[in-house]
């Protein structure tokens, strides 16, 4: 099923059976046989009535509005420790692939030279660490260096629906670009279109999203979660904040604290795509 067929708000109860305490009101209940008294306690009701005693069911989340959201993420690369722990967290959540090749998320690290040069590193995706190793760029040519948590940028202008023939990638109402794996042909246009590298064609095997190998796959900021009032996979499992997910809509929200009173910028903006994810100490790296 697409995350298109997908109807959010369908939480199922987890209610089960509870112990009840009663308490004898009355003297003459009192002579009661001791048997009855241990299966009320026991949850079981009065003797011979078949029932069981169940604690209440929390109510059935409310439905998903989409129209009613406007998702960010804020990407703060002066926290990033860089553990690859939201790549480990993203792939056992939605399914990709173990190939450091196919990632929804992945950390890059990004060395500055005093010479206005970068270097980007990712091994792996940044799913297990970043080892030493021949640096291209000498220790005493680097002005700075930080990880930066890359994504799909769920662009508010996205050029991958522009060139999709079979318009598989669309955009929900409340901006997450998704694709629909019953539409998409696997022609590849979108991976060529996307300017920040954020998508790749699924491999056949054993472990693919949804099951479909062959066609594309990118991030969803996990909608499968946040449409049920949870964070995505990758920012929940930071153990240092750097990835601060929220709704715009709510001036409460982590992230629209974090995009008032941090300085933020977005990738590429001379493009005009309009990211949904936004980057503190990008330090002029970001065209």
């Amino acid at each position: 099923m697409s995350d298109r067929d997908m109807m959010p708000g369908d939480g199922r109860p987890r209610g089960g059976a509870g112990l009840s305490r009663r308490r004898v009101l009355q003297g003459g209940l009192a002579a009661l046989p001791a048997l009855l008294g241990a299966r009320i306690l026991a949850g079981e009701g009065p003797a011979g009535a078949g029932t069981t005693a169940r604690a209440a069911e929390p109510p059935t989340p409310p439905a998903h509005d989409p129209t009613a959201h406007d998702w960010a993420f804020v990407m703060d690369t002066t926290t990033c420790i860089g553990c690859g722990r939201c790549v480990e967290a993203c792939k056992l959540e939605n399914d990709v692939p173990a190939e450091p090749e196919t990632n929804r998320t992945w950390v890059e690290l990004h060395v500055l030279g005093r010479d206005g040069s970068v270097a980007v590193t990712s091994p792996d995706g940044g799913i297990g660490s970043f080892p030493a190793g021949e640096a291209a760029i000498p220790a005493e040519a680097v002005a700075n260096a930080y990880f930066v948590p890359r994504t799909c940028m769920q662009c508010e202008n996205p050029p991958c629906t522009w060139v999709c023939p079979v318009s598989a990638t669309y955009v929900t109402p409340d901006g997450v670009v998704l694709v629909d794996e019953g539409r998409c042909i696997g022609c590849g246009y979108c991976l060529e279109a996307c300017p920040y590298g954020a998508r790749y064609m699924v491999p056949a095997g054993e472990q693919t999203p949804k099951g479909t190998a062959g066609v594309v796959d990118k991030c969803t900021f996990c909608y499968h979660r946040i449409s049920r009032g949870k964070l995505p996979a990758c920012a929940e499992v930071c153990p240092v904040n750097a990835r601060i997910f929220g709704d715009r809509n709510d001036p409460a929200s982590a992230v629209s604290v974090a995009l008032t009173e941090r300085r933020v910028r977005a990738m590429k903006p001379s493009l005009g795509t309009r990211p949904r994810v936004f980057y503190t100490g990008l330090e002029g790296e970001v065209e």
